[in-house]
């Protein structure tokens, strides 16, 4: 197996006018993302887990990494409310050929201690076997970041490889370079921002990324300026970036945007949003999200409804 890095979007789940996963969608939106050069993909939070039934959460496991087929790396969520339905989504991810496993702490258990926390994420790495486990914070859900002493405890017990981190907690990049420096530089961490604090994580050591799919175009690129030490090229885009992600004020609007990106590329043929939601996206937003994309394609060269590959078109720009 490669080494889990790079890009890799969480994907967007759509539906049927059922309510029901469209697998053909989502087979399209995954062929699309590495068309556009991700290194691979997610099932997370951004992907509507939360409000999916058991069922529907494994049929989207197996759709996606049927559909990935070994090209690329294939991430799953299956964190749980328990450590039991933790461990049973575990399981049916590891059958079915997931690269790594990824679990958030339950979202509506109030004060879990370090020890209790620490027992949730052995298990899930123990079940996982030799697959790696990416330890989500998910902070900004359930307001209560995980400390670093318990992050530091898993990189200790398991190793660097076989558990890996996606801290949300902020202050972001602060923390980022703490539990780095508590690992003596060996722990591997992942952006968890959605790329907004991209520029700024790679310089303080991280090895991917984790952002929403609509904007795979424009991350890819950023990724790459990164990776060869072009950081003018980088902040180029990060600038035209940032404003489109400083929209979002949670996570039923970043999916209400992101939806609403991937059905005006042509990607979903659909917006729909397993209901009820919080966040609506009204007119006047939805114009001023589509200003600020329109800009970020012209930054990055991309021709937003031609599914152009981004790759190719990023290169063409003069230094």
């Amino acid at each position: 197996m490669s080494e889990i890095e790079g890009v890799l979007p969480v994907v967007s789940t759509p539906f049927d006018g059922q309510w029901r996963l469209d697998r053909h969608a989502l087979a399209a939106e995954v062929d699309w993302l590495l068309d556009h050069g991700a290194d691979g993909v997610t099932v997370a939070m951004v992907s509507e887990v939360l409000r999916l039934t058991h069922e529907e959460r494994r049929e989207l496991t197996e759709a996606v990494v049927t559909t990935v087929q070994g090209r690329a790396i294939s991430v799953v969520s299956v964190g749980g409310e328990s450590t039991d339905q933790a461990l049973a989504l575990t399981a049916h991810a590891v059958s079915v050929g997931a690269d790594a496993v990824m679990a958030n702490p339950p979202l509506t258990v109030a004060a879990l201690s370090d020890e209790q926390l620490l027992s949730y994420f052995s298990a899930i790495a123990d079940a996982a076997g030799d697959v790696p486990l990416i330890v989500q914070d998910a902070s900004g859900y359930i307001g209560t970041p995980l400390s670093l002493e318990t992050l530091v405890e898993l990189h200790s017990r398991y190793g660097p490889v076989k558990v890996q981190f996606k801290p949300e907690a902020q202050p972001l990049g602060g923390r980022l370079s703490a539990l780095l420096e508590m690992t003596d530089g060996t722990a591997r961490v992942f952006e968890g921002s959605g790329g907004l604090a991209l520029v700024d994580n790679y310089q303080r050591g991280i090895v991917g990324s984790m952002p929403g799919p609509d904007l795979v175009w424009a991350i890819v690129p950023l990724w790459r300026a990164l990776v060869d030490g072009d950081l003018e090229r980088a902040y180029r885009i990060q600038e035209c970036l940032s404003p489109v992600l400083n929209l979002v004020s949670g996570l039923d609007s970043y999916i209400a945007m992101e939806k609403h990106l991937l059905h005006r590329q042509g990607v979903l043929p659909s917006d729909r949003q397993r209901q009820p939601v919080g966040f609506v996206l009204d007119d006047q937003t939805r114009e001023e999200l589509d200003r600020l994309v329109d800009r970020l394609s012209v930054a990055v060269g991309h021709d937003l409804l031609g599914a152009t590959p981004v790759g190719a078109s990023f290169r063409q720009l003069p230094g």
